[in-house]
């Protein structure tokens, strides 16, 4: 009942429904989710609103599409992203203008919205606004909104539920997939051991033979000595005979 309350209040003060569903970039791209962040795809051709008009996007938790209020605006402690999901179940982000969305899209152009990528201001609350990293794995549903001033305009559908990816922890990761990888592993460290042991080894006989090779050659490369006496015969006399 109530939902359908905020529909026909939505569409007496003139809101325009769009029948676009935000969804996720291709997974050709790369990093479409990870556990703190999502990539959409932008709403391109899809608003026809003022140039004046903001567009938001709106990310909740699943619990806060079917009431959600949209008279409820972006940096009020209720949309604060700070306060998401605890205090607020849902926060606008990412504001711009239809400059931003140009029809149609260039060829060859990537026009995607990463949601969670500001780190800087995710504590600040001074930036309510912020796109901050999301507070866990979700799941989450987004749409986008625009406001002429404070009074929506146009909104599309809520896309479908989005779920970041889970760090794995450390133990429920196997060593290299299988018990046989992980014996392989030991067996090559084993091996390697051995072979610096090998290698140390011929190092040090090496090292002792080329010692012991130059100490030999050091013995007999060099003659001893050899004293000679010289007689000096150029001064001898014959001695005369001795006498009776």
């Amino acid at each position: 009942m109530f939902p359908l309350l905020l529909l026909l209040l939505a569409r007496a003060h003139g809101l325009e429904e769009i029948s676009y569903t935000p969804t996720l970039a291709s997974p050709t791209l790369g990093g479409q989710t990870t556990a703190s962040t999502f990539v959409l795809e932008q709403p391109r051709c899809v608003f026809k609103v003022q140039d004046s008009a903001v567009i938001w996007l709106v990310v909740a938790v699943p619990e806060a599409v079917a009431n959600f209020n949209n008279s409820v605006g972006p940096g009020t402690p209720e949309r604060a992203f700070q306060e998401f999901p605890t205090k607020a179940p849902a926060y606008m982000t990412l504001n711009t203008t239809l400059l931003n969305y140009p029809c149609p899209k260039p060829p060859g152009e990537i026009t995607v919205l990463r949601v969670g990528s500001e780190t800087n201001c995710s504590k600040d609350e001074m930036r309510p606004t912020c796109n901050g990293p999301l507070p866990g794995p979700g799941p989450y549903r987004v749409k986008f909104l625009a406001l002429e001033g404070s009074e929506p305009v146009a909104q599309t559908a809520w896309s479908e539920p989005i779920t970041l990816r889970t760090a794995r922890q450390p133990g429920s990761i196997p060593a290299m997939g299988s018990g046989h990888s992980a014996g392989m592993i030991a067996l090559t460290s084993i091996l390697s051991i051995l072979f610096a042991i090998l290698l140390a080894g011929l190092v040090a006989m090496l090292v002792f033979w080329s010692s012991d090779a130059c100490g030999g050659s050091s013995t007999f490369s060099k003659p001893e000595a050899v004293t000679v006496r010289r007689y000096n015969t150029h001064h001898v006399y014959d001695q005369p005979p001795a006498r009776l």
